[in-house]
């Protein structure tokens, strides 16, 4: 079985991931994976290039500012390169051998299509945008318009199967706890089907 960590942007999932590995849980993070393979990764290199310009690639070295120009241009070029980035990071999710990912975009990527279950972290609306403002030293209205960029945290529950609340208040340890038993009770149910 494979499992996905999503949530919007300051809901705290990078954080549930880091409780996960006490667990001896190491889970894929599809954000830094992407950052890897394009660092990486020649024939992706190539296909961005031959997308975005040659310019995108000095040296061999991603030249962060014109990608970003590239993607703020048009919706068009965004899903441009995600059709380029987005099954490379599926791709190299598969031959990780883990059985865990972490995605903020999983729904909008397509990623549940490699999962067979999907943990949502949530956490209230005020509590989120404080949080992103503190990580990333931005003003409230930026902030507001980052998650107001992403997915509903509604949609984003409504699509999956557990739910961790990560409001700063209802422990963690216990939701941890309670959705590991919950996973080990279904894959013994499912072996036993299949005696």
């Amino acid at each position: 079985m494979k499992y996905a960590i999503t949530g919007g942007i300051g809901s705290g999932k990078s954080y549930v991931c880091s409780l996960l590995k006490k667990y001896g849980i190491t889970v894929y993070d599809c954000d830094q994976a992407a950052k890897r393979l394009m660092a990486t990764e020649r024939r992706l290199q190539e296909r961005i290039s031959e997308t975005v310009g040659t310019d995108v690639f000095p040296n061999g070295v991603l030249n962060k500012a014109t990608l970003a120009e590239f993607l703020l241009a048009s919706k068009e070029n965004n899903e441009k390169i995600n059709h380029i980035v987005h099954p490379a990071v599926a791709a190299d999710f598969h031959r990780s051998g883990l059985d865990w990912m972490e995605s903020a975009i999983l729904y909008e990527a397509h990623f549940e299509e490699n999962v067979d279950r999907v943990v949502c972290v949530t956490a209230p609306l005020e509590t989120r945008i404080s949080r992103v403002i503190e990580r990333d030293g931005i003003t409230r209205s930026k902030a507001e318009e980052w998650i107001n960029r992403q997915m509903s945290q509604e949609e984003k529950v409504s699509r999956s199967h557990y739910i961790i609340c990560n409001d700063g208040e209802t422990p963690l340890i216990p939701q941890i706890e309670d959705l590991l038993l919950s996973i080990r009770t279904k894959n013994f149910q499912q072996e036993q089907n299949n005696i």
